[in-house]
């Protein structure tokens, strides 16, 4: 079930699924030690002897406040005759989660309300060993194992702490789990269960007709029991209402941090493109980690989760981050890179949100032969990402910190790993993750990394370095020409595989990655290769129903919803068929196929602006993980691309200025 309205502060994310029920609670890494194993915190609500958990009977919206990280929901249930709003927020500064309820009693007589929020944790993702405890000198309930600690609290009825309470066993033979005591409308006030607990805390409210009662619920999270005790401490210091003020506060002046074009876009585009901001942070910590998405319920696909760094999608995303001038995040990023990197230059499968290696499936060991398991466009995005970074904020202090540990550590890869007949790299595993071979998105991406890392080495004066990493981009974009275009098709192919009797094995399948050829510089895009292979994208690949948009390759059976399309649309597909439009373009007018696609990704966003990895191409309900932070980060390029070419195209024609006044702040 995908994951909606994420909120956090880089070292604690929190995530709902789509019956707004907390599914997801990570510390202190976004990504990892993931403390609920994606099973339910149940939240349910008794009215004059009558009980109901959410969602059933509910009605629920879901969205944010905006321009911030704090929720705004509604819960609605007619039979109940009770509204309820909720706003959730990750504090900015601590790391304490607090949820703000206002409970409003829709009829025109008085009713005794109770409320009741489950916890469900599975500290360090298992339930062996957890501790659910009532501290009397708090009034908080508390979950615990080994360095993980959270502290349960709240503030009702003009009063600090937990007066109804019950802590159990659950997942056992005898019984479901403790939230079952709350169906009553009673709790038993059990102080203390170990093993696999969980617990529930109550809140009683009598509510006059037509009238509302407010109170907060937060959860502080810390590696003893003295830290959370003192996180509540400074919760009933400060007040709950003082830390959602100034939470807002901060994410209002950081998703302004920028004064970008919003003038040349839509309202609709304009919260779309801060939203995605927003969204994204949620998904990066604050020790430079870019995680893929953070939806557990993958785990049931696969036996795992998105829950890693792929350097890739990290490189994608701070390139997005720094066109829209958050370069403090992407630097985090930069060094994180620089951290991991394998001595010989490049990055593996992918890392954990700590920086270890993480799981994979591409062997070490093929056909007898010792085979290196790796992507390497990964490697080559990092330096390309990192190029466009000192282009636009010259940060000279970065480049010299990483210049040697990551630049040429991953330049001179680039230049060792290639064939020395062909001048191609050697087969690696592609951007799917799904193939080993000389793919042309891979090949397109370590020209663009190998022109970054000559410029970088000409700036810092080994010019004769800079000059070896130019001639070998200038021999890869050659063997492009002479062994990836397939002259009959006027395409190129996805992947070539040279045999051991000199035959030449060609994957011809059209392939959205084939936006590479000009994404990262080989080739301009108005270049007739490029202009043919693109064409045949659209034409092989976009879904022809309602929904539309662009699947990723011809027969893609990953979570296929139906064999007579070709492949779910994708939200990164469409956004680089969106980029095709706008770096070929020379008029405002040739914008508009561009524009159109970035609203269509406006359009199909969930109710908060979350979106997913796919959609169903019929319902146009989400598939796989939700949110996916490569998704965001496509739209945010493609909206700081369609702005940037506007600015370029639309000049006066008596002094051939642009018309608009450039907003972001660039030293290129």
């Amino acid at each position: 079930m995908p994951r909606d309205i994420p909120v956090g502060n880089g070292n604690i994310l929190v995530a709902f699924d789509k019956n707004y029920l907390l599914r997801e609670f990570y510390f202190p890494y976004v990504g990892e030690e993931s403390h609920t194993k994606g099973e339910l915190f149940r939240f349910g609500v008794w009215v004059n002897g009558r009980f109901s958990w959410v969602p059933e009977g509910w009605s629920i919206k879901k969205d944010y406040l905006k321009d911030t990280l704090i929720t705004n929901v509604e819960l609605e249930n007619r039979d109940l005759n009770i509204r309820i709003y909720v706003n959730d927020l990750v504090d900015f500064q601590e790391n304490i989660y607090i949820k703000k309820i206002t409970v409003e009693n829709l009829s025109d007589e008085a009713k005794d309300v109770r409320l009741f929020l489950c916890h469900d944790f599975h500290i360090y993702a298992n339930d062996i060993g957890d501790t659910a405890a009532y501290r009397p000198e708090a009034k908080c309930l508390w979950h615990y194992k080994s360095m993980r600690h959270f502290l349960i609290n709240i503030y009702a009825n003009s009063k600090y702490g937990i007066d109804y309470f019950a802590t159990g066993s659950k997942e056992r033979k005898t019984g479901e789990g403790t939230f079952k005591d709350a169906e009553d409308g009673l709790l038993s006030a059990n102080p203390i269960a170990q093993g696999a607990v969980d617990s529930v805390a109550g809140i009683y409210l009598k509510i006059g007709a037509s009238k509302k009662e407010t109170f907060f619920y937060w959860i502080c999270a810390g590696t003893n029991f003295q830290e959370v005790f003192s996180l509540n401490k400074l919760v009933t210091e400060k007040t709950p209402e003082a830390i959602l003020k100034r939470t807002a506060d901060y994410w209002k002046l950081w998703a302004d941090k920028e004064e970008l074009n919003f003038d040349l876009l839509s309202p609709k585009l304009t919260n779309m493109f801060k939203r995605s901001l927003l969204i994204v942070r949620t998904q990066i910590d604050n020790r430079g980690a870019v995680t893929a998405g953070n939806d557990s319920d993958v785990i049931h696909f696969n036996r795992d989760t998105y829950s890693y760094v792929w350097m890739r999608d990290g490189a994608l995303t701070s390139y997005a981050l720094d066109l829209a001038g958050y370069n403090e995040i992407s630097r985090n990023f930069f060094i994180f890179c620089a951290k991991v990197i394998e001595k010989e230059g490049y990055f593996l499968h992918k890392y954990s949100p700590q920086g270890a290696l993480a799981s994979s499936w591409h062997p070490w060991f093929e056909d007898n032969k010792v085979k290196l398991p790796i992507q390497e466009d990964s490697t080559a995005l990092v330096i390309w990402a990192l190029w466009n970074h000192y282009v636009l904020f010259r940060d000279i202090e970065l480049i010299k910190q990483l210049y040697k540990p990551l630049i040429i550590s991953a330049a001179d890869f680039m230049l060792l790993y290639r064939d020395s007949k062909t001048k191609l790299p050697l087969p690696s595993y592609d951007l799917w993750e799904e193939r080993k071979g000389i793919s042309t998105f891979t090949t397109a991406s370590v020209y663009g990394g190998l022109i970054a890392a000559s410029n970088f080495s000409r700036i810092f004066g080994d010019t004769d370095i800079s000059e070896s990493y130019r001639t070998a981009a200038v021999q890869t974009r050659e063997a492009m020409d002479k062994y990836l275009y397939l002259n009959e098709e006027k395409r190129f192919a996805r992947m070539i595989n040279f045999n051991k009797d000199s035959t030449v094995e060609i994957d011809k399948t059209i392939d959205s990655s084939l936006y590479g050829i000009f994404a990262f510089g080989a080739y301009p895009a108005y270049d007739d290769k490029v202009s043919s292979t693109m064409k045949q994208i659209y034409d092989a690949l976009w879904c022809n129903t309602s929904v539309g948009g662009l699947a990723r390759y011809e027969n893609d059976n990953y979570h296929r919803q139906d064999k007579n399309i070709t492949g779910n649309p994708w939200f990164i597909t469409t956004m680089w068929l969106a980029q095709y439009y706008i770096a070929r373009a020379a008029t405002k007018t040739d914008l508009e196929k561009s524009l159109k696609l970035i609203e269509w990704a406006a359009d199909r966003a969930f109710a908060s602006g979350v979106l997913p990895e796919q959609l169903h191409p019929h319902t146009g309900e989400a598939v796989s993980v939700s949110p996916l932070t490569w998704s965001h980060s496509a739209f945010l390029i493609a909206v700081g691309e369609y702005l940037d070419k506007l600015l370029e195209i639309e000049k006066c024609t008596a002094c051939s200025q642009s018309k608009f006044t450039k907003k972001r702040k660039q030293t290129a």
